[in-house]
């Protein structure tokens, strides 16, 4: 847990300020908050491709088998999904939309620190109507090549469909290539191809070239070729609460940043030169500088994110909060 608060409170100062938001015409993709009161643990996003300006999240753990569909132009729940055929959740942690257009739903967290001798993907098409429904969805177990993971990220590759878990466990993460198709009847052994930092969520780059991982104070994006990470940089992110997720915008446009709690905020971050497609990195400015100064509005109307010592310090406090309550679960 110390060195957990160090590799924080170091992260944090790398906090930098948000670009300002586009205005696409309709609202559709922007900052908003999430209204619905049952939504308390936003652990995870996925932006629509057949619904623009809508995001797929769930809660963490304790709800049940639900995924909600939320309207990024009001912030109110439009369509909340129940899965049927699978187990009762035990810690959801994140949801990615794949090129098949199904939505996987990754039941992957342990608060056991890795104690579990399998987790569960669920896996059900994206619907084509946006309506309350019950629908039957596919259960995958899972399993690692080198034993039981605590994990908040799962990203499904826009291309190939391939699965990928980043794990963190106190000693480290790592980056878990599945097989090439998840099949039932079996455990699906999921193979450690990289390291990476202690992470919260991830997301592909619509063209699958960019594989971006968040983690509480700090954001990486990663080259990513042959399902292999290559080259990584800095990435600008919101300062949340308990940021708990990010996804692209279907476009590619933008990264949506977000947290959990009641009416938690998703926040909207430009990429760098449009990225219309998403072939482009996201915003970056290759340094490795801390923010300075007072927080407050620039006046082109961008976010302007800043840290100072006492913020610092409730920060520290926050991810001791958070990891106490993780590990107590």
């Amino acid at each position: 847990m110390r060195s957990l608060l160090a590799a924080s409170a170091a992260a944090l100062l790398l906090v930098a300020a948000a670009p300002a938001v586009a205005d696409d015409g309709d609202g559709a993709d922007r900052t908003f908050t999430i209204e619905d009161p049952r939504i308390t643990e936003s652990s995870g996003l996925a932006a629509s491709r057949l619904h623009p300006g809508v995001y797929w999240t769930h809660n963490d753990s304790e709800d049940g088998p639900y995924v909600y569909a939320v309207d990024s132009r009001t912030g109110k729940t439009v369509a909340t999904i129940t899965m049927r055929g699978v187990g009762e959740p035990r810690d959801v942690e994140a949801i990615s939309l794949g090129p098949d257009g199904n939505l996987y739903v990754g039941d992957i967290g342990d608060n056991l620190d890795g104690s579990w001798d399998h987790v569960w993907i669920y896996r059900f098409p994206e619907p084509v109507k946006l309506a309350d429904a019950t629908v039957r969805a596919t259960q995958f177990d899972v399993t690692y090549a080198d034993g039981p993971r605590d994990a908040e990220a799962m990203m499904v590759h826009p291309k190939t469909g391939r699965v990928y878990i980043a794990s963190k466990n106190e000693d480290g993460g790592g980056l878990y290539e599945g097989p090439a198709k998840l099949a039932t009847g079996g455990n699906n052994v999921f193979r450690r191809v990289g390291e990476v930092p202690w992470v919260t969520d991830g997301a592909f780059s619509p063209d699958g070239k960019e594989l971006v991982l968040r983690s509480y104070f700090s954001t990486r994006g990663y080259a990513f070729a042959n399902g292999r990470l290559g080259a990584d940089h800095r990435v600008t992110v919101p300062l949340q609460g308990q940021a708990e997720s990010v996804t692209y915008t279907s476009d590619g446009s933008a990264m949506m940043f977000g947290s959990e709690g009641e009416r938690s905020e998703v926040v909207r971050v430009e990429v760098e030169g449009g990225g219309r497609g998403g072939g482009t990195s996201p915003s970056s400015d290759g340094g490795g500088g801390s923010s300075s100064g007072a927080s407050g509005s620039g006046g082109d109307g961008s976010q302007k994110i800043t840290v100072t010592g006492g913020a610092l310090l409730l920060a520290v406090a926050a991810v001791a909060v958070i990891g106490f309550r993780r590990r107590r679960g």
